[in-house]
């Protein structure tokens, strides 16, 4: 992994462990629902971050070097970027 994006992809899972640590207190607690769900919300968005950076990580080294060995590499590289966002019907 390139090193900047790894420290922040360690990052925001630090952040995302206690934003569910406190879901789990709300829940205990039974918090008014509506709080309970804007902090699950903020969870997702949250995790898209994190997918964004891992994205960001794959595009710039494996699919990077799938591309230019071509051939099954390539179509590799294309099938899991379909995959990674459910665009793969088969």
């Amino acid at each position: 992994m390139i090193d900047d994006i790894k420290k922040r992809a360690l990052h925001r899972t630090s952040i995302l462990e206690g934003q569910l640590r406190g879901i789990a207190r709300m829940i205990e607690n039974e918090e008014y629902c509506m709080d309970i769900i804007t902090q699950s919300r903020a969870v997702q968005r949250s995790l898209e971050s994190l997918n964004r950076l891992l994205l960001e990580n794959h595009l710039r080294t494996h699919v990077t070097d799938m591309f230019e060995q071509g051939g099954d590499e390539r179509e590799q590289a294309v099938s899991e970027l379909l995959k990674a966002f459910d665009f793969d019907r088969r």
